[in-house]
């Protein structure tokens, strides 16, 4: 018996040791670090995140463009296992965000729980490393961040470009608030600027489901009064109670140097250890490298006139191959201009095995710039004598618009008679190549209507979000262009303006593609309305398979918005549609489609939505206005304008007849500049 006693003693003893050790592991989560010289090796870094080892800053990102950087600590903060224990942590973090010189803003950074180190699938940008558009708002992320953003991406519905968030599983922010901390002396907010450059304090405080997020300068000491305070379940984000802790940061064409100067963490905020600010890292500061004196451009100059004059009839031929068209104007486009050697070289001397497809105004090649990764060259004829400084002035302008889903226009060159527009390279090809052309796969109904609805997206943010309102002037389904996973794309910004105060452009600018021209070009001019009607008719073109005007078609079948009205009102939608879909999709999203596509170009353009309600519309957020076949202007055909005195019409026909050299077309192909009035 005194055996058995002494056997069930040792056993309680091993349990209880057991779970003492367990619990000990879930507590010694605290750590302090003034510098990060003694934490680096407890530290995982990866993506451009790296250590400056003579002063122990943590920097995250740096001066280079489409990147993010990660810090985490190595070991998962453990919330405990037992269901009834009080959740709790605190944090303390001393961060700067230094604006690169020269450059307008940057993204943020943010503090993150998650449930993986391995964030590497996320996107830079907007996305802050955090997420992709995949990943973004699903619960499977399992992850909680808090955001210091000074980017206003529309989105997300972000209030400004200089704001705190919380995010839990969506950089839509559950509660967010300009930056600025409580002054205790003063007893009021002060407005506080993240991309100053200037060392920000930030705790973030975690007790019985409430957040608290507090900021202030670096002399401060913590304000009374948090700046967020918000109810979180940690449980509910983070079913295994256990997370990673850290930090992650992004660039993108905005580019700014994010820098952790300290880091103090614990279970609990009375056993948060305080950080001492003297023994922090200094912040190191880009120099602004100063211009070239006078006296040293000028022995530039001599030299190179020396060294012209030796090279002699060697260096004449190269500068004939590589000559461009520069004018003193364009010296304010400095970056976005390329030169026209470096797409030489990139296209491989704009090498026909190259050539992705040729129109009539215009080839396009694809090619490979370091640092930049694949592109579009689209080489086009132009005449130097009017409205190329305002057109360059667009073209430039309309490079800086950031959305999703519109396709980068990075820049331009002008040699010649020729101008150079060099865009991103889509390898998905354009949405008319899986529509007409053999060599591509018949594109699934979900795959179409997803296309749909990114386009609406990118064309909703022409007319809304953008600092100015934008027409894009030829929305058809060869300037749709697709990636790899098949996501839309708006492209070819050539024919796009700015609308001032969302005023009609001239008719004598009237400009498009055959059938998706409104009735109303050749005399209001241009429009969101006539951009509306474009987009109705390509929502039909992608639904039924057909160009919206086809010659060699039957008369009652050659004008697409008058077939599909026709098989609307005998009842029959369903006989508009694509025949390669094998009826295979959902009736009830084909029908709201093809009535959506027919309310945009009704031939009465007060009747058309605007592109915010065709997003809410095609989202299923708001049921389609009723309206039936005979209500008037739906179903009436755009007669086919051939022939005005001042107006650029590019051609189905030409269109159909474009040939590709590539499977991976990366721009449109049929393609109308017009300078001046009707440029």
């Amino acid at each position: 018996m005194a055996q058995i006693n002494h056997h069930l003693l040792l056993l309680l003893s091993v349990i209880f040791f057991a779970n003492l050790i367990s619990f000990s592991c879930q507590q010694d989560l605290s750590f302090v670090y003034n510098g990060f010289n003694q934490g680096q090796a407890i530290l995982h870094l990866d993506g451009v995140a790296r250590f400056q080892n003579s002063d122990g800053l943590l920097q995250l990102t740096d001066a280079t463009a489409q990147k993010m950087g990660h810090a985490f600590f190595n070991r998962r903060f453990d919330f405990g296992s037992v269901s009834s224990q009080s959740l709790s942590f605190s944090t303390h973090f001393v961060c700067a965000l230094v604006p690169k010189p020269g450059a307008d803003g940057g993204h943020g950074i943010a503090f993150v729980l998650s449930s993986s180190m391995d964030l590497t699938q996320a996107d830079p940008t907007q996305y802050l490393g955090l997420f992709n558009i995949s990943t973004n708002g699903s619960p499977s992320s399992q992850l909680l961040a808090i955001e210091l953003d000074t980017v206003q991406s529309a989105e997300f519905d972000d209030i400004d470009k200089n704001h705190v968030g919380i995010d839990v599983n969506s950089l839509q922010s559950v509660v967010s608030a300009p930056a600025s901390y409580y002054s205790d002396r003063e007893r009021t907010n002060k407005s506080l600027t993240l991309l100053s450059g200037d060392p920000i304090q930030v705790w973030i405080d975690y007790e019985d489901t409430l957040l608290n997020v507090t900021l202030a300068p670096i002399r401060d000491q913590k304000p009374s009064k948090p700046l967020l305070s918000r109810t979180i379940n940690l449980t509910e984000i983070f079913p295994d109670r256990k997370a990673f802790v850290g930090f992650s940061a992004a660039t993108g064409s905005l580019i700014s140097y994010q820098y952790i100067l300290g880091w103090s963490f614990s279970r609990s905020r009375v056993s948060l250890q305080s950080l001492d600010l003297s023994k922090l890292p200094s912040v190191p500061r880009p120099k602004i490298h100063k211009k070239t004196s006078p006296l040293l451009i000028v022995l530039l100059v001599i030299l190179a006139l020396i060294v012209m004059v030796a090279l002699g009839g060697v260096f004449v031929y190269r500068r004939k191959k590589y000559a461009e068209v520069k004018e003193p104007w364009e010296k304010e486009y400095g970056p976005l201009r390329y030169s026209y050697k470096s797409l030489y070289k990139a296209t491989r001397g704009f090498n026909k095995d190259d050539r992705l497809g040729k129109g009539g105004f215009g080839e396009v090649y694809k090619g490979t710039l370091p640092l930049v990764g694949d592109i579009a060259v689209k080489r086009l004829s132009h005449d130097a004598e009017q409205g190329m400084k305002q057109f360059v002035a667009e073209v430039v302008t309309m490079g800086s618009l950031q959305h999703k889903n519109l396709v980068p226009l990075l820049g331009y060159c002008r040699r010649k008679g020729e101008l150079l527009l060099v865009s991103k390279y889509m390898e998905g090809g354009s949405v008319d190549q899986y529509l007409f052309h053999c060599d591509k796969p018949p594109l699934s109904w979900s795959q179409r209507l997803a296309i749909l609805k990114d386009i609406a997206s990118a064309l909703c943010y022409l007319h809304t979000g953008a600092s100015q309102v934008v027409l894009h002037r030829d929305i058809k389904a060869s300037n749709v262009m697709l990636n790899g996973n098949l996501q839309g794309f708006l492209g070819d910004f050539g024919m796009a303006r700015f609308d001032d105060n969302g005023a009609n452009l001239s008719a004598t600018a009237a400009v498009g593609t055959i059938g998706y021209m409104a009735l109303e070009l050749t005399s209001t001019g241009t429009s969101t309305k006539t951009d509306v009607y474009a987009f109705g008719a390509f929502m039909l073109e992608v639904t039924c398979g057909r160009r919206p005007f086809d010659p060699d078609m039957p008369v009652e079948k050659r004008h697409l918005v008058k077939w599909v009205f026709e098989c609307w009102r005998k009842g029959s939608l369903d006989e508009a549609v694509d025949r390669r879909l094998r009826s295979k999709f959902i009736h009830g999203e084909v029908e709201m489609v093809l009535k959506l596509g027919l309310l945009c170009t009704s031939i009465v353009p007060d009747s058309r939505p605007t592109m915010e309600q065709v997003v809410q519309y095609i989202n299923r957020h708001k049921t389609l206005p009723d309206f039936s076949p005979d209500t008037p202007g739906i179903g009436v055909s755009t007669p086919v304008l051939m022939g005005l005195p001042s107006l650029a019409i590019t051609s189905t026909s030409m269109a159909s007849s474009v040939s590709s050299s590539s499977a991976n077309n990366s721009m449109f192909i049929s393609h109308t500049i017009i300078y001046g009035d009707g440029r």
